[in-house]
């Protein structure tokens, strides 16, 4: 097949001719016949380069497709937190720039990166608009096949990374609802409890009444229930040994001081810091005639203080809980803002607090120098979502989940999701970040949970996201900028 006219026309000569037995060894290039690499020896170039010299520039214009001939090359990426650089590579035939030119008036205008040579290097390369006429002349197809490729690969992974948010929002909703029933059933549980003891208590109550009880004894009882209440909030600690020692003091008193069924009451008299001592005290404010049903009515007058105090406690874990649902989400605050990464990173913990099995704990040794950041928080919580659910996986229910923060060269938030698991092994570290790509079994992961993390971190708020790993010690390293990007996302 004869090269295209129009291409034929734009012909010229270049410095250095690349020999077209050095093309056919590359992969890309083996299948051609003698006339395509002939073209391609005379409308490209072979260029050298000194290790650390650019072969090509980030945010020049696309106009040119490199392939490596021989040496190493290191693609790197600029951001607003610094370069971030990919594994170097010395295979053959990989290649970068306007790769895209194919596309014609839709191929972007420059380069999206950076390729650099780590060592001596030689280069071919092709110009952009050459290699898009001949992928458009010599493999039409192709080209159609391709930008469908590109086209749908895109919806799918909008489509997965949109199914990714709902599997992880289902996680985490179960592990909220888990954490919610708890608080939620001790409130009923006490609830309940405390209408028998409030009805109980009024009888006892009317019963002194009857019995003639005066008003002043009346109030003298009253004023000894609010110590007791005051006392429950201010006890200290004690070993339930100790506690069961005073309970047994305590009924030994009650009984020889002649009131009935001394162990029912003992219990919650001791919770109150009610000492054998203090009988002496009632029996001369309210009499011997009373100390029997006025000390019943003082024990259940302080299981419904223990009672509020429970119902207070769950309805505060609830109203916690909630509060830390809307943290996580976002669902109340502007997309982008200056937000606290620990408090984005507590409330993640908190969502999954259901989810954590019993053997795994949880350590966070946050850095209180760590200045907030500005970021779009419910994306950076999917990141913490995402890391957090692999390192849980990785342990298989035993060892140690590590959330940490420091400031790091007084520029750099750096967040640390650690997992003391088996760690991942160094010929899948290269790959971990790639779409799609998943060590799980067939079924239990999308492979993009990482991919999704590392285009939030790196494309919306300008970090780098990296993993060091060994036996033991793995460790997923979020890097995000201080300082607020000039177009966030």
């Amino acid at each position: 097949m004869s090269a295209p006219d129009e291409i034929s026309r734009d012909a010229h000569e270049g410095e250095r001719m690349i020999d077209i037995e050095v093309l056919r060894g590359l992969f890309l290039f083996e299948k051609l016949d003698d006339e395509k690499l002939r073209w391609l020896a005379r409308y490209g170039d072979e260029e050298e380069y000194e290790a650390g010299e650019a072969i090509i520039k980030q945010g020049d214009p696309a106009d040119c497709f490199a392939v490596l001939v021989e040496g190493e090359v290191v693609m790197v990426t600029e951001t607003t937190a610094g370069p971030v650089t990919m594994t170097p590579t010395s295979q053959p035939g990989v290649y970068g720039g306007a790769v895209l030119a194919y596309l014609g008036d839709r191929a972007p205008a420059t380069y999206a990166h950076t390729l650099r040579a780590t060592k001596p290097t030689r280069m071919f390369m092709l110009p952009a608009r050459k290699y898009g006429m001949i992928m458009a002349e010599w493999f039409p197809m192709a080209v159609h096949l391709l930008d469908g490729a590109r086209l749908g690969g895109m919806a799918q992974r909008e489509f997965i990374d949109r199914r990714q948010r709902l599997t992880a929002l289902g996680t985490i909703t179960a592990g909220l609802t888990h954490e919610l029933n708890n608080p939620a059933a001790a409130a009923v549980r006490a609830v309940d409890d405390l209408r028998v003891r409030m009805r109980t208590s009024r009888r006892r109550l009317a019963a002194l009444a009857e019995e003639g009880i005066e008003p002043q004894r009346l109030g003298a009882l009253v004023d000894l229930q609010e110590a007791c209440a005051t006392s429950l909030s201010e006890m200290p600690p004690r070993s339930p040994m100790e506690v069961s020692d005073a309970e047994d003091e305590l009924s030994d008193a009650l009984e020889e001081a002649g009131v009935e069924d001394p162990w029912e009451i003992a219990s919650p008299l001791v919770a109150a810091g009610f000492r054998p001592e203090k009988l002496d005290k009632v029996r001369e404010a309210l009499g011997e005639r009373y100390l029997s049903g006025a000390m019943h009515w003082l024990a259940e007058a302080v299981e419904i203080t223990q009672m509020l105090n429970e119902v207070t406690d769950a309805t505060e874990r609830i109203s916690s809980l909630i509060a830390s649902a809307k943290q996580y989400s976002q669902m109340d605050r502007a997309p982008y803002q200056t937000v606290d990464v620990r408090e984005l990173l507590d409330s993640t913990l908190t969502m999954f607090r259901g989810k954590i099995p019993p053997g795994i704990s949880v350590v966070t040794d946050y850095d209180p120098e760590l200045p907030p950041v500005p970021a779009y928080a419910g994306e950076l919580n999917q990141v913490w979502t995402n890391l957090i659910h692999n390192a849980l996986d990785a342990m298989a229910g035993t060892g140690v989940l590590t959330v940490r923060t420091r400031l790091e060269h007084d520029t750099i938030a750096l967040i640390e999701i650690c997992d003391s698991g088996p760690g991942v092994p160094e010929a899948l570290r290269e790959r971990i970040f790639e779409p799609f790509f998943t060590t799980k079994a067939v079924g239990e992961g999308t492979g993009l949970g990482l991919d999704i993390s590392f285009r939030i971190v790196a494309g919306r708020h300008g970090g780098d996201l990296r993993v060091e790993s060994r036996p033991g010690d793995t460790r997923f390293e979020v890097r995000l900028p201080l300082t607020e990007t000039a177009a966030p996302g």
